[in-house]
């Protein structure tokens, strides 16, 4: 059994929630992959090594053979187009229905996350790096229950979004189940959402 062949899927990145919507679509599929646990703000990203593989050095990133896919909302919607089944696609097929998962995908991509939380995440747990700013911080967590609220309004009587399966977009969640992804380094850091 020496001659193990390694794994086609690698996920590169832990301990952010954009890294745990990349694991939880591996799991969500049930995809053996390797998990390689590098973290945000460490270096980790611009080793050269990483750099080699994405030049942009951020996290999370997939390789899938010779394959590298970045950016965690494209990384679950070409895991579910490639390795997904009938019974466990992440994504829908129908146009309305797929449409309707790409607004709400961009929606958790901006207006949750990139305008709120990274911005809470910055300005809180990353203060020594980009300033304390309790204005940005009560900002954005105002902006962020706001918006919250109106995906609560809209999934309010729907059994998921236009009938695909919810798990993937309640990555928010995600950060209390135990079990996701890879353990994180013994680091300092801490994961903040």
């Amino acid at each position: 059994m020496g001659d193990a062949q390694p794994r086609r899927l690698v996920l590169w990145g832990v301990g952010t929630s954009r890294t745990l919507r990349a694991h939880w679509a591996l799991h969500e599929l049930g995809l053996d992959y390797e998990c390689r646990p590098i973290l945000p703000r460490t270096g980790e990203t611009q080793t050269q090594q990483y750099t080699e593989l994405n030049p942009r050095q951020k996290i999370p990133l997939l390789q899938d053979g010779d394959f590298k896919i970045a950016e965690s909302p494209a990384i679950a919607a070409y895991l579910s187009n490639t390795y997904g089944t009938r019974e466990n696609a992440l994504i829908p097929t129908e146009p309305r229905e797929y449409a309707t998962w790409l607004e709400w995908c961009f929606y958790a991509a901006t207006e949750l996350d990139a305008t709120s939380l990274y911005v809470i995440r910055r300005h809180g747990a990353l203060k020594h790096i980009y300033g304390e700013s309790p204005v940005a911080l009560e900002s954005a967590a105002q902006y962020f229950a706001t918006q919250l609220r109106h995906a609560e309004q809209a999934r309010a009587g729907r059994a998921g979004f236009s009938g695909w399966r919810p798990a993937y977009h309640r990555r928010r969640a995600a950060h209390y189940v135990p079990g996701l992804g890879c353990k994180l380094p013994s680091t300092n850091h801490r994961s903040v959402p």
